[in-house]
């Protein structure tokens, strides 16, 4: 009777840790695939929104931009123009003339950013995809029509015509360059000027920009020659930093030449900095989760401690035992890590071929994401050294205590 209350009670009692040790490798398994998904989602969010802040910086912004190193503005005579044109991968240029303007409409008065631009610059831009409505046309008829940032044209309480036979017109205010304030003398030339179409970008372009013809700007701006910059259109097949450097060497030290990532360095660094934090971040929780793992091969250990004593007598080394334990520790996190890819891949492409989630400020798109073989590579090479270090470390001390 004793005897069979002694075996019930080991009994029960190994059953009782082997439920434990079944639910802390749940656990641990849960967590690794929780950690594992967490990275691959949001690495894919934020490569989609580092390609939204590309296309919404980049689209508007001139792949080169040539600006004199010393004044606002400079001779376009000063530079050869043609020879611009036949570098090699460049597609075409152009001419750009900035100034601060001040818009009116009826009662709305409004400060903006005049941008006069040759035609290609709406080609150069990509402007059919970024309009709200409207089309993308600087000149009807020949006559003179100008784009605006939504936000800007929100701000006068103006509309876009839906037909050419109506017109709205803004009363554009452009300071003259030898302008002085004088009795009977205006410093500023006044035009009033058609809308065709607003665009939308980012919020600097959208609540600041008006792009207008280049020639109208000319003739506002009285600047003759004179141009602001030099817009550089690339190829896609080109490499824009070598195209940067034919320039430079082809204009020498009297002029700036600037790429488009350049131009918004600040904004891309802050993006991949961001992403390299998340990352930190999550590999962080990654390695906490992990701890699940020790706690269920350490009570894995004690719990077959007579087990190893008996193999032990059997003649089985350290390494046996060192593999036994090492190799359960693989499948563990093995398995967490198999999971947590299938899932967050699995979000991933539901989020980029269905949508799950919606941006909030623009109603019927999707949040962007996107998927990479770097990030996949990279993803799996991270969480599968950590795993076999989560494995290898605890195995390695318990059957090294072993007597």
């Amino acid at each position: 009777m004793d005897v069979a209350r002694f075996i019930a009670k080991r009994y029960f009692k190994a059953k009782k840790s082997r439920n434990v040790i079944n639910l802390i490798t749940m656990i641990s398994v849960v967590g690794i695939t929780i950690s594992t998904a967490a990275l691959v989602i949001l690495l894919s969010a934020f490569n989609g929104i580092e390609d939204m802040v590309i296309k919404l910086y980049s689209d508007f912004d001139p792949d080169i931009s040539i600006r004199s190193s010393k004044a606002k503005t400079f001779n376009q005579n000063f530079i050869d123009l043609e020879a611009i044109e036949k570098e090699e991968g460049v597609n075409f240029i152009v001419r750009a003339l900035e100034e601060v303007v001040i818009l009116k409409h009826e009662k709305k008065w409004v400060h903006a950013k005049m941008l006069g631009v040759d035609p290609e610059f709406v080609k150069m831009t990509k402007m059919d995809e970024h309009l709200v409505d409207g089309d993308p046309f600087l000149y009807l008829n020949k006559e003179p029509h100008a784009i605006f940032g939504a936000s800007l044209l929100d701000k006068l309480e103006a509309y876009v015509p839906r037909s050419n036979m109506n017109k709205e017109l803004i009363t554009f205010h452009v300071p003259l360059r030898e302008g002085k304030i004088r009795p009977g003398k205006n410093p500023l030339n006044v035009k009033n000027i058609s809308v065709a179409a607003r665009m939308n970008y980012n919020r600097e372009v959208n609540s600041e920009k008006v792009v207008i013809p280049y020639e109208l700007a000319t003739e506002l701006l009285e600047y003759d020659e004179d141009v602001t910059a030099i817009y550089v259109d690339v190829s896609e097949n080109s490499n824009v930093e070598e195209v940067k450097l034919s320039l430079i060497d082809l204009l020498g030290r009297d002029f700036e030449v600037k790429t488009s990532y350049e131009k918004n360095e600040l904004i891309f660094k802050t993006s991949q900095s961001e992403r390299i934090i998340v990352y930190f971040i999550l590999v962080f929780i990654f390695i906490l989760s992990s701890f699940n793992l020790i706690a269920s091969i350490t009570m894995l250990f004690v719990e077959k401690k007579e087990d190893i004593k008996t193999l032990n007598s059997f003649g089985t080394d350290k390494k046996t035992i060192f593999n036994i334990f090492f190799y359960e520790g693989l499948m563990i996190s093995g398995r967490g890590i198999i999971l947590g890819l299938a899932i967050g891949y699995i979000v991933c492409f539901i989020q980029i071929y269905i949508g799950i989630l919606g941006m909030p400020s623009a109603p019927g798109e999707f949040f962007p994401m996107k998927t990479t073989l770097s990030d996949a590579f990279f993803i799996i090479l991270s969480v599968s050294v950590l795993g076999f270090l989560v494995s290898y470390l605890p195995t390695k001390y318990l059957v090294r205590k072993l007597k």
